[in-house]
């Protein structure tokens, strides 16, 4: 029969091994939402540098500006060149003002 010295350690080393193994579960899962969170967030598009360049050519860049950077922060895109190129950023494309007219240069 063995002595109730050794039926605590065996206890005690087994509850040790089951909470090890939960724990070590527990932090896997945290990993890995950790990494599915970092590997699935869109980078965010630097909108000063984005509108600067498509308000280089306009006459009036302060309400360019002005417009670019609100459409830009709505839909963290800003299509390419100066002008036009809307297909390639719909939201930018769609956004309207109070009058019904296109809000984003």
């Amino acid at each position: 029969m063995p002595d109730s010295s050794q039926v605590l350690a065996e206890f005690s080393t087994s509850s040790n091994a089951e909470t090890s193994s939960v724990s070590e579960i527990q932090t896997n899962d945290e990993n890995q939402m950790a990494a599915f969170k970092r590997t699935h967030h869109r980078p965010r598009l630097h909108c000063g540098h984005a509108c600067a360049r498509r308000c280089s050519r306009t006459s009036r860049k302060k309400v360019c500006y002005r417009a670019c950077g609100s459409c830009c922060a709505k839909c963290q895109c800003v299509p390419p060149g100066t002008s036009g190129n809307t297909a390639s950023c719909p939201c930018y494309a769609n956004l309207r003002t109070h009058g019904n007219k296109l809000k984003c240069p």
